[in-house]
């Protein structure tokens, strides 16, 4: 057998993208571009602060009015209690606060700090203090831009969009899929066979997990600017699963 392969590549000069943004057309140009040849199963992860902004889910503080809740946990956890009314109305639940820490599940049911509210990276305009919001439905732009770009490239392509997290055992953001299409974002092992012989009885991989963290060390978290990544090489054998499949429900969840 041929050694495994993985090859990951960022198409440089992707512009700045404004709000109402071809994203697909962005995606296309930036590939071309590029010159990358693109296959069957090639996975195009995209940021998700991209998506975003072009779908305009820009909050400008000045405009938001702190309810008592947001003042009150804004002095338990020393935020903005704009900043903190922001995360509330995007929060189904929150999990754990303490000085500087708000952990809440986002109302796409993804546990995370501060419920993916950002200041990075965001341009200001006019002096606004603007901060941004996740994407409406991430697995729905997956689906859409998968449709745009599997059209225009002749192919069967998968899309990832991906965010970074922290985690709860570990130092350091690790990038995860928000929306996936195309793929298998949860492939279920159970039941397949290991090197002995054993069926497998627990496993299951978060297979789009896995490709939007190698995909974060080409993005980057500062001003890399590389918010598209390709990545090829890759194959699998389950269902497509949307990246919802991943949410652990709260009922199974042993540390909520």
């Amino acid at each position: 057998m041929p050694p495994a392969t993985l090859a990951l590549v960022a198409p440089p000069d992707v512009p700045l993208v404004r709000p109402g943004d071809d994203l697909g057309a962005i995606v296309i140009a930036a590939v071309e571009r590029a010159d990358i040849a693109l296959d069957d199963r090639n996975v195009v992860v995209v940021a998700q602060k991209i998506v975003s902004k072009a779908e305009g889910r820009y909050v400008d503080l000045a405009r938001v009015s702190p309810s008592p809740r947001a003042r009150e946990l804004a002095g338990e956890v020393d935020k903005d209690p704009r900043l903190v009314e922001v995360i509330l109305s995007e929060s189904s639940e929150i999990l754990r606060y303490r000085m500087g820490v708000l952990v809440v599940a986002h109302r796409l049911g993804v546990v995370m700090a501060n419920a993916g509210v950002d200041r990075s990276n965001v341009e200001p305009v006019d002096g606004s203090e603007r901060i941004l919001l996740l994407p409406e439905n991430p697995d729905a732009t997956c689906a859409a831009l998968k449709a745009r770009l599997d059209a225009h490239f002749g192919l069967r392509l998968a899309v990832i969009v991906s965010d970074s997290v922290g985690r709860a055992w570990r130092k350091g953001a690790v990038g995860i899929a928000l929306g996936a299409a195309g793929l298998p974002a949860l492939d279920d092992r159970v039941g397949r066979r290991d090197l002995y012989g054993r069926a497998l009885e627990v496993t299951q991989v978060g297979l789009a997990d896995e490709i939007a963290s190698a995909a974060a060390l080409l993005m980057g978290e500062a001003d890399e600017g590389q918010p598209i990544v390709i990545v090829g090489g890759l194959d699998w054998d389950a269902p497509d699963a949307a990246a919802a499949a991943l949410l652990r429900p709260a009922e199974c969840d042993l540390f909520r």
